[in-house]
């Protein structure tokens, strides 16, 4: 017989939700946005990372290596332009685990608020939780930069 307590059901989930205020209109931000999370992407030490999305329902997130290679990270949920963004799938883990992105913009006095949300299910390692958390801080910083500075 298995007993599931309420430490072992949050070993096997992650929950990110962040706010991020974007001196810029929603369809600039949604713009830089779509830039940050495919070929502006930047991995660990800053180094290039270059992701493509198809930007419609179905649509892939992955990284093209060439020849065949790559990863594929997620697929377009949902996708209205300078609103919505929503994607699932294994993202960047190499697990049995998967995940709900969701980014929800929202014209505000002085910009655009982003409310991001990230849901994953599965064998999700405590050492993730710590660098993914602080992976996305650094995306949206470079999100709202790009958007601010056009």
């Amino acid at each position: 017989m298995t007993t599931t307590t309420m430490s072992a059901v949050e070993e096997l989930t992650l929950t990110i939700n962040e706010e991020i205020h974007v001196k810029a209109t929603p369809e600039v931000v949604f713009e830089a946005l779509l830039e940050q999370l495919g070929p502006g992407m930047l991995g660990r030490e800053d180094k290039p990372m270059p992701l493509q999305i198809e930007a419609w329902p179905g649509g892939r997130w992955y990284r093209d290596l060439g020849d065949g290679n790559g990863h594929l990270w997620a697929h377009v949920q949902a996708i209205k332009r300078a609103e919505l963004l929503e994607f699932y799938g294994p993202l960047m883990m190499s697990a049995a685990a998967v995940s709900n992105v969701q980014y929800r913009l929202s014209a505000v006095p002085g910009g655009t608020l982003i409310k991001f949300h990230h849901f994953a299910l599965g064998v999700v390692s405590s050492e993730f939780k710590l660098n993914i958390t602080n992976g996305w801080k650094r995306i949206h910083e470079r999100v709202a930069q790009r958007a601010e500075a056009r």
